[in-house]
């Protein structure tokens, strides 16, 4: 059986384009046998990354009792994505890049050591044998545009860690009327079923 991940991260709960659309890969994905977690970021937030946080990530015997407890779920966070085959993470574009809630998640999951490590001919990502699926929604057209910096970033993290094979659903122009909004999440839906199928 098939183990997915979803991380939601849009602030906009039930008015969130992304969120309709991870409802929709969702149900195919269930419909298929899947056994699918979702972590919605937005509606449970994880600690913003400082200077004692990136600290307490290397671990040691002397960690504050914050540091503790953001390594123990960082540690959480890590084994759960190993846990599961496919990782997607639904990404809306805010101001032309990721929510500040998904970038939360990125800080606790990409530790050196954990889920890549450095070698001598470079970095080598240690989360293998996954695949990744981006579900990204924006208001206007950016989709291989120099304004995108949503997918190429998510792209280069998840290939850091070791995720290389990432598909990518595009949910765009929703924000540029009815007949446009009606026709780019259409147009997901497609993405998605071909995708799950």
């Amino acid at each position: 059986m098939a183990k997915v991940l979803v991380l939601k991260s849009s602030i906009l709960g039930d008015y969130s384009q992304s969120a309709k659309l991870i409802d929709h890969l969702q149900q195919h994905w269930q419909g298929q046998g899947a056994e699918v977690t979702v972590r919605d970021l937005a509606a449970q937030p994880l600690p913003v990354l400082d200077g004692e946080i990136a600290m307490g990530l290397r671990g040691g015997d002397e960690l504050s009792p914050r540091q503790q407890e953001v390594l123990a779920l960082s540690d959480e966070l890590v084994a759960e994505l190993k846990a599961h085959d496919t990782l997607v993470i639904a990404a809306p574009m805010y101001n032309f890049s990721i929510p500040t809630q998904l970038k939360n998640w990125i800080d606790l999951v990409a530790r050196a050591g954990v889920t890549f490590t450095y070698t001598e001919t470079g970095p080598k990502g240690l989360v293998e044998g996954k695949r990744a699926v981006l579900v990204t929604t924006r208001g206007g057209v950016h989709k291989n545009g120099a304004s995108d910096h949503v997918v190429p970033y998510l792209k280069t993290v998840l290939g850091f860690i070791g995720i290389d094979e990432v598909e990518t659903v595009y949910g765009e122009a929703l924000n540029m009327g009815p007949e446009a909004n009606e026709q780019g999440i259409s147009q997901a839906k497609q993405s998605i079923e071909q995708l799950v199928a």
